[in-house]
């Protein structure tokens, strides 16, 4: 039996997860002067609700304690384990679970993997990792499926206000305001870890914009997709939907999820992303 472990900025519902037969360790979200385990103790319309009232948040990552307690249980009933995780470059999560299977002395049983992504991403990948296991696949099948997913899936978000890009440090008082001015947004998307800029367009276009990239990458394959959405809007999640289904995109399967409490400190509410990833039944 092998074991497959997350973090919560994989942004699946507790439910959701456990559903998959998931194991999520939580990162911390401070807010108020309140700590708050992601996801479970905090839902992420409250991280949003806080910051349209001007308020800030902060995040911390998943402790190496944490790990080691969630590890030891599961060694005494799983062979290994595959430990899926948000890119290195945004958290100390992922080092903090290699500090955890060292710690324990678990030698080849407990396998760390940087994900080099989040949210949308990561949730497929570990989604993936996990049904490659229940197929009866071993560790080292688990791990040829999350090399294989990171090479092939694509993710991009986008958001219609740059106040929290600001707020977070990644642009100044003046690209805030010269953005705004002329309408432009950016197109960010995970490029060897690291969440990068690849594109700025107009808010309007957006939308099409990051579809026509999803298109041109996977033609008429078949493809598994995934919308996620800072903040419950039904409205714009059916609008985002309707879109996706308008598309030149073959889509075999499709998702919806929300972008959870620590993703939401750093992008805002609003913000959406669009995942396609090759589909083979």
């Amino acid at each position: 039996m092998i074991a497959v472990v997350t973090d919560s900025t994989c942004d699946l519902h507790p439910d959701t997860a456990r559903a998959f037969g998931l194991h999520v360790v939580p990162l911390h979200v401070l807010l108020g002067g309140r700590s708050f385990l992601d996801w479970q103790d905090l839902d992420p319309d409250a991280v949003y609700d806080h910051q349209r009232g001007g308020g800030d948040v902060t995040t911390q990552p998943a402790s190496q304690a944490a790990f080691e307690d969630l590890y030891r249980e599961l060694l005494a009933t799983h062979d290994g384990i595959v430990s899926i995780h948000l890119s290195a470059h945004l958290s100390a999560t992922a080092e903090h679970a290699r500090q955890a299977a060292l710690a324990l002395k678990a030698g080849d049983r407990v396998q760390v993997v940087d994900s080099g992504l989040a949210s949308l991403g990561l949730a497929e990948t570990v989604i993936a990792a996990r049904e490659t296991v229940q197929a009866g696949g071993d560790l080292q099948a688990a791990l040829k499926t999350v090399r294989t997913l990171q090479a092939e899936l694509l993710a991009e978000f986008t958001m219609p206000s740059l106040e929290y890009l600001r707020r977070g440090g990644r642009l100044s008082r003046t690209q805030e305001v010269l953005g705004n001015m002329l309408g432009m947004r950016p197109v960010l998307r995970f490029e060897e870890g690291r969440l990068r800029a690849v594109r700025r367009v107009r808010a309007s276009g957006a939308l099409r914009d990051i579809l026509g990239q999803l298109e041109a990458q996977f033609g008429r394959d078949p493809v598994a997709v995934t919308i996620g959405h800072a903040g419950r809007d039904p409205g714009r999640i059916a609008e985002l939907k309707t879109a996706m289904k308008a598309s030149n995109l073959n889509v075999a399967r499709g998702r919806v999820q929300l972008l959870g409490p620590v993703i939401g400190a750093h992008v805002g509410p609003g913000t959406y992303g669009l995942l396609a990833r090759p589909y083979a039944g």
